[in-house]
C-alpha cells in the first residue's frame, strides 16, 4: 500500500464516529438500522459515514430485502495494520530495507 493510499484511509479513520462504527462491525455484520440505534445522529449522517467507509473499501455492503447490511473488510484492515507497523525494524515493507542508510 502506498503512503498516499494509507494517508487517505487514515483521514477516513480519523473521525471518532467512523472508528466506533468499525468497532461495532467488529462483532459481525449489522444493518444500518442497528448502527443507527447506537448513535445519537440522524440517518443522513450515518449514510454519510457509511458512504465514506464503503467508498474506501473499509466496509462491504449487501442488500437483504429492504435492509442494507454492512461488514468489515478484514483483508484491507489487516493490510492497514501491517502498513502502520513502520516503526518496527522487522517490518519487511519498510523503505529503509531498500536503502543503504548510514553509509554517508
Amino acid at each position: 500500500m502506498s503512503y498516499k493510499a494509507l494517508s487517505s484511509i487514515l483521514k477516513v479513520l480519523s473521525d471518532p464516529s467512523r472508528l466506533e462504527i468499525l468497532d461495532l462491525l467488529s462483532c459481525g455484520e449489522l444493518c444500518a438500522c442497528d448502527l443507527l440505534a447506537h448513535f445519537q445522529f440522524s440517518q443522513p449522517t450515518l449514510s454519510h459515514h457509511m458512504k465514506l467507509l464503503v467508498t474506501n473499501d473499509l466496509v462491504t455492503t449487501r442488500k437483504v430485502g429492504n435492509k442494507q447490511m454492512y461488514q468489515l473488510n478484514h483483508v484491507l484492515l489487516e493490510s492497514i495494520q501491517q502498513n502502520l507497523n513502520v516503526i518496527n525494524t522487522a517490518n519487511q515493507h519498510c523503505v529503509c530495507k531498500s536503502m543503504k542508510l548510514g553509509e554517508c
